[in-house]
């Protein structure tokens, strides 16, 4: 009996069922269960919600990156920058008295903490500091 067809036979068997193992696996969540992808979070509908995004990090071009994800969930950016101390944890700040809406941001930038805090000026509703903890989604493709 010549023994290159049986281990050519067992090496496939292998990665067929490696390749169900590292698949299934993709698709589990860390609780056990299988993964459902969450809702897209969005700004309501109607509303304009004025934000400011800042980057408290050392990597470049990251408030750039929030700008153009909250713009796609319907979040009007209307400034963005950098900041000179660095951050951690990413924080939400509620300007305008309206916790919703800096809870869907948070959803969108997690892992957040959302701080409500008075302005005056009326300017901003939500500002967005970005900290080391929070990783952009893969960018879109913009032809």
């Amino acid at each position: 009996m010549k023994r290159g067809p049986v281990l050519v036979g067992i090496l496939a068997v292998v990665i067929v069922t490696v390749s169900v193992v590292v698949a299934r696996q993709r698709t589990r969540h860390p609780s056990g269960g299988s993964f459902i992808r969450p809702p897209e979070v969005r700004a309501p509908e109607g509303v304009r919600i004025r934000v400011q995004v800042l980057n408290a990090t050392k990597t470049r071009g990251l408030a750039r990156r929030a700008t153009m994800l909250l713009r796609d969930r319907g979040f009007d950016v209307v400034e963005n920058g950098t900041l000179t101390e660095l951050r951690d944890t990413t924080l939400v700040l509620d300007l305008s008295g309206h916790p919703d809406w800096a809870n869907r941001i948070a959803q969108i930038v997690a892992p957040a903490k959302v701080t409500a805090r008075s302005d005056s000026s009326r300017y901003l509703d939500i500002a967005v500091v970005l900290g080391a903890t929070w990783r952009p989604p893969s960018q879109p493709f913009y032809p």
